[in-house]
């Protein structure tokens, strides 16, 4: 089967985005007089969407049956709102494969849990407006990853079938809704989790480097 589209997780996978989370989430537990997280605290947080990460948070900061979640989530929402962009970039190699792709033909798109309007401001602000064809963040459309409604409609939209899309990503989540789609599922190793964990979630292959990304789609078509 070659493929003819790919379909790209954002934070962790195309933008190191830990720092905006962070800021907004220290912000937040601050406000409510609690202990502030890590980095890589965050990293293990993070890529469930905003509710899961707010649990996860007042778990952190003593709330274990997340009793203050509601006040949480409007702190935070109004922090991000503020920070989404709170030094986002980037990972290496990420524009010089995105543009390889895009030279070859395919088509690329974004799923992530971020919320819609914030994955479509990051992905403005860092890639521009043009390079990608489809930008989904979480809305109520569709429910949140690892369900893999959000990766079957973009395939729709691209005019391709599961077969034809690799899917790429950083957590056992994104395993799982590639997985779940039937799309050629691509963990890859520079963002917020482990190869033991994406092995474990079902990765079909695990990258260590943007570069072999667009190895894998030019062996696919033959190239």
């Amino acid at each position: 089967m070659s493929y003819r589209a790919c379909i790209f997780d954002l934070d962790g996978t195309l933008c190191d985005s830990v720092e905006s989370i962070a800021w907004s989430g220290n912000h937040m537990l601050a406000d409510l007089g609690m202990r502030q997280a890590t980095l890589e605290d965050y990293k293990r947080f993070v890529g469930d969407g905003v509710d899961v990460l707010m649990y996860r948070l007042l778990r952190f900061g003593g709330d274990e049956e997340g009793v203050r979640f509601e006040e949480a989530k409007k702190i935070y929402t109004e922090y991000f709102a503020e920070g989404c962009l709170y030094r986002v970039k980037a990972y290496p190699g990420i524009p010089d494969m995105l543009t390889e792709l895009k030279d070859r033909g395919a088509k690329i798109a974004v799923l992530s849990n971020k919320p819609h309007e914030n994955t479509e401001n990051v992905i403005e602000r860092v890639f521009g407006k043009e390079l990608f064809d489809f930008v989904q963040g979480q809305c109520e459309l569709f429910p949140r990853k690892p369900a893999p409604d959000g990766a079957l409609y973009l395939a729709q939209q691209m005019g391709v079938s599961p077969q034809e899309c690799i899917y790429a990503g950083d957590t056992g989540t994104d395993m799982q809704t590639g997985k779940a789609a039937g799309m050629y599922t691509i963990g890859v190793l520079w963002g917020f989790r482990g190869r033991e964990e994406l092995v474990r979630e079902g990765a079909d292959c695990v990258i260590k480097t943007a570069a072999e990304l667009s190895a894998i789609y030019r062996g696919g078509n033959g190239k």
